[in-house]
């Protein structure tokens, strides 16, 4: 049997070298709150949400100097703010709503400037790139989770969920959320499982999807291999790269 997948989990000092041009490393980081990390080097950084802590520009601007720093020809995140207030708040009058819009227009203008440094913000949307070797990846972005707090881009009913989650192409290899899906590295200190249902079943349509990175949990960082599905065309590996506990990235070597 051809190995496929290679997955690494315990820090940066004791991953081995680059498998060479057969293979795509992908270095999995999420929950980094402003804080900067020792990251290993690979082909591909995918940064899964919460990059700042509580979604100023100034801690933005921290995070992605920060990214911008590390030697990833390619680099990838999501979620401009997940744990900042709601763009739209509450009982607050109008001029604080339109003064926190325009900060958050602020912030996701800079982060798209930055695709010249080989930073790439995906906000619910698509994106292809090339490896090295030539391989296309197919990777799909989206910054949603189920509402517990304050915060943006969450979302309460399924149908908020189905709206969200439906506009993924099936034939995406590599998925980058901040929620985990249901029963999948989303146990919470609590015990309960927090990931998303309506993610949950949509995995299950997507026969090509090779990776899904996502956080949001920090306490049950990891990875695991998705093998009991007989319609599968791949297995998948789900890493739950959240660093805010771990302090560790997560790596994954992909035969092209």
């Amino acid at each position: 049997m051809i190995e496929t997948m290679r997955i690494y989990r315990d820090g940066a000092d004791i991953i081995p070298p680059h498998p060479g041009s057969d293979w795509t490393r992908f270095v999995c980081i999420s929950d980094t709150h402003s804080r900067t990390f020792r990251i290993p080097t690979g082909d591909v950084l995918l940064h899964a949400g919460d990059l700042s802590s509580w979604g100023s520009l100034s801690q933005l601007i921290i995070t992605v100097e920060w990214l911008k720093s590390l030697d990833h020809p390619i680099k990838m995140r999501i979620t401009l703010i997940c744990n900042g207030p709601s763009m739209v708040a509450g009982n607050h009058d109008v001029r604080l709503k339109l003064k926190r819009y325009q900060e958050v227009q602020q912030a996701r203008t800079y982060v798209r400037s930055q695709t010249a440094a080989g930073l790439h913000y995906i906000e619910h949307e698509p994106f292809r790139f090339m490896s090295s070797s030539g391989r296309e990846w197919k990777v799909y972005g989206s910054p949603a989770a189920p509402i517990y707090a304050r915060g943006s881009f969450q979302y309460e009913t399924t149908d908020e969920a189905r709206v969200i989650y439906n506009r993924i192409p099936k034939d995406t290899d590599i998925l980058i959320t901040h929620t985990p899906p249901f029963m999948t590295l989303d146990r919470t200190s609590k015990g309960k499982h927090a990931g998303c249902h309506v993610l949950s079943n949509k995995l299950a349509e997507l026969w090509n999807c090779r990776l899904h990175v996502f956080g949001h949990i920090h306490e049950c960082a990891g990875a695991q291999i998705n093998t009991n599905d007989p319609f599968r065309l791949v297995d998948r590996v789900s890493v739950n790269a959240a660093m805010a506990v771990t302090k560790r990235a997560i790596v994954v070597d992909l035969l092209n």
